[in-house]
């Protein structure tokens, strides 16, 4: 009988055995901690002028990183500098979760709860006390016996046990560094892809024929049409979704596709310039929104914590949600590639003939809910997603093996797998690219159009104009109407645009 305690005790101690609410409500309130700590953290030091925690940035310098940020400065490589201090908040944030358990551990241990609780939603069945006792378990750390004491002589068991909060720890540093890689893995493949387009910018410019004679062309002779328009009518919009579906697979971006959405930037935004470097500035917008990428947000914490909860034994939850990812790329790449189709219905719809260049018209209408950044959102959550199950399936198999019942029969665990390297791949070769260039072509141009000492230039003005809207509020006599703050940087930012667009030749 004596072994057959330590045995069932040794049982419980195990996260594979400890119920899902348990851990999905130690895990929230142990990040929401955090997140709230390191945002009040960043807030300080935008608002102090001297370094509030010297160890903190002591700690920081220690990630051996240094060398990293100043050869990206050297470089002007703004977008990446901020990656990178981007990932080295993701390190603190990991750093307080670590310390908050570290601290709360001793709470832990003393919150009793009725041992009836721990029988509701489990990862796994818990086996016999006499099967766990023959197996034999895995006895508790000597310093937590005075502690489930506490809980023992009350009648109760611990919330969570040291061995199981050990357990949580670990993954929530697995999958923290796990979505770093990935994101970073993504980059990287993608930015290969987007760099083969760059050849298509040297021709264009090498073959543009300046102010020569315009001939009149009939639409249908434009390959750009050809391609991407499928006709008028439902049968043809509903061709036209298929089409568009079938083409995230292969040649997503073709050469016509480039010229005529970079002519259509071009002459929406930098219409004085038609040799703008528009691939030069599409690569500096998406190393903009790689540090978006590779953080972990809020709300993404939100579905670790929902996916901990469901994760019952016999739902076979991981291998459900795992579809989720793959069926939003799917979508995301579906409606990318539509929004180009609908850039050649537009002009296809109101055209026969078309005097000179092709010319496709920008327009957020095209995106879901007028904003294309609604896509970057979903690409962040697509890339979390596919790491929190790659990150989970390695975590599993380190900590208790592969024949663990917490990691699920085979036929479930090989199609996650599966799912998990084709979302890599075509999130990396197709919808990222895509992502990149279509973008481009909602109603305004990002801030990565400036050069970086006239986006310091406009940030200078709209504080002097903020200053100035202050001091006319304090004046006491009411002068003539004069255009608004947000006016005058409107207008300041459309000059800087279009001088910027004058001088930004291709590099």
């Amino acid at each position: 009988m004596e072994g057959g305690g330590a045995g069932g005790e040794a049982e419980a101690d195990a996260l594979e055995y400890t119920p899902t609410w348990i851990v999905a409500g130690v895990c929230s309130l142990i990040v929401t901690i955090s997140l709230a700590a390191e945002r009040c953290l960043h807030y300080l030091g935008k608002v102090t002028p001297t370094p509030v925690l010297p160890m903190i940035s002591l700690c920081l310098d220690a990630l051996n990183t240094e060398c990293c940020m100043q050869t990206l400065k050297r470089k002007h490589q703004k977008a990446l500098f901020e990656a990178l201090l981007k990932v080295k908040e993701e390190l603190m944030l990991l750093g307080f979760i670590s310390l908050l358990m570290t601290v709360s551990q001793d709470v832990i241990q003393m919150t009793c709860i009725p041992p009836s609780w721990t029988n509701y939603l489990l990862p796994c069945k818990k086996m016999e006390e006499h099967s766990v006792a023959a197996l034999g378990g895995r006895r508790l750390l000597p310093r937590n016996a005075p502690r489930s004491d506490h809980c023992r002589n009350k009648g109760k068991v611990p919330l969570l046990s040291l061995e199981a909060l050990h357990q949580l720890h670990i993954f929530i540093f697995v999958l923290a560094i796990t979505h770093v890689i990935f994101s970073v893995l993504t980059m990287v493949l993608g930015g290969a892809k987007i760099r083969q387009w760059k050849q298509w910018e040297t021709e264009i410019h090498k073959n543009d024929a300046g102010n020569g004679p315009k001939k009149l062309t009939n639409v249908q002779q434009f390959e750009f049409i050809r391609e991407r328009f499928n006709g008028v009518g439902m049968e043809s919009t509903m061709l036209s979704w298929m089409h568009s579906f079938v083409k995230q697979f292969y040649a997503s971006v073709t050469k016509s596709d480039y010229a005529t959405m970079r002519l259509g930037f071009i002459m929406t935004h930098c219409r004085g310039n038609p040799k703008f470097g528009f691939h030069r500035y599409m690569v500096r917008a998406l190393e903009a929104d790689f540090k978006k990428v590779v953080g972990i947000r809020w709300y993404l914490w939100i579905f670790v914590v929902i996916f901990m909860l469901l994760n019952v034994n016999g739902w076979h939850t991981y291998f459900w949600i795992s579809f989720l990812p793959l069926i939003l790329l799917l979508a995301v790449g579906t409606k990318l590639e539509h929004v180009i189709a609908q850039l050649a219905y537009d002009v296809a719809e109101k055209h026969s003939a078309i005097e000179g260049d092709l010319v496709v018209n920008p327009s957020d209408e095209h995106f879901w809910c007028g904003k294309p950044r609604v896509i970057l959102y979903l690409i962040h959550f697509i890339l979390f997603q596919n790491a929190f199950e790659i990150a989970l399936f390695f975590w599993i198999l380190t900590t208790y093996g592969f024949n663990s019942c917490i990691m699920d029969h085979v036929p479930f665990i090989v199609p996650r797998l599966v799912i998990g390297v084709v979302i890599q791949l075509l999130c990396s070769y197709s919808t990222l690219p895509l992502y990149a260039i279509v973008t481009q072509m909602g109603t305004f141009f990002k801030k990565e159009i400036f050069d970086e000492h006239i986006q310091q230039g406009l940030v200078g003005w709209a504080q002097k104009a903020r200053m100035r809207t202050e001091l006319s509020k304090d004046a006491a006599a009411a002068g003539p109407t004069r255009h608004g703050p947000s006016s005058r940087l409107e207008m300041l930012r459309r000059a800087a645009a279009m001088m910027q667009c004058r001088r930004a030749l291709p590099r």
